[in-house]
């Protein structure tokens, strides 16, 4: 399923100084949780494997990341991963689970890097917590 869908129609309006027919295309949001920009760097690894690599996540939401890997990961593997960012003085981090659901390998031409979406499927006791605050942080500004 596409997360956001077109539906194309007609807008018809009253007679009222208001009236006009007009063509036009209307998107729709069929994600159950909002995505956030954002540029994060993120560390990662296969949950079976002990080498860890470095990545970006280019928006995040509660129910997953749009990611930025210079490997080539199979759709359906399961990362360990951490999110780092800056919380006042801290640096600190969101850890968890997650599953990698889609890939766009195209993007390696574009970017160098290949462009992943990933779904959560655990967090760190207090994580997910930690997760809504930063996106409502970030949804702010």
């Amino acid at each position: 399923m596409s997360p956001k869908k077109i539906v194309h129609g007609e807008t018809k309006r009253t007679n009222h100084g208001e009236s006009k027919t007009d063509k036009g295309a209307v998107v729709v949001e069929r994600r159950r949780h909002p995505r956030i920009t954002v540029e994060l760097p993120l560390n990662y690894s296969i949950v079976e494997g002990k080498e860890s690599h470095g990545g970006m996540v280019a928006d995040a939401s509660e129910g997953g990341l749009l990611v930025y890997l210079r490997e080539r990961i199979p759709i359906g593997t399961h990362l360990k991963i951490e999110i780092v960012f800056v919380k006042g003085l801290e640096l600190t981090s969101i850890k968890g689970i997650s599953k990698v659901v889609w890939s766009d390998l195209a993007a390696r031409e574009s970017f160098g890097e290949f462009r992943y979406g990933l779904q959560f499927q655990s967090f760190h006791e207090g994580d997910l917590d930690r997760l809504k605050t930063l996106l409502n942080e970030i949804g702010r500004t």
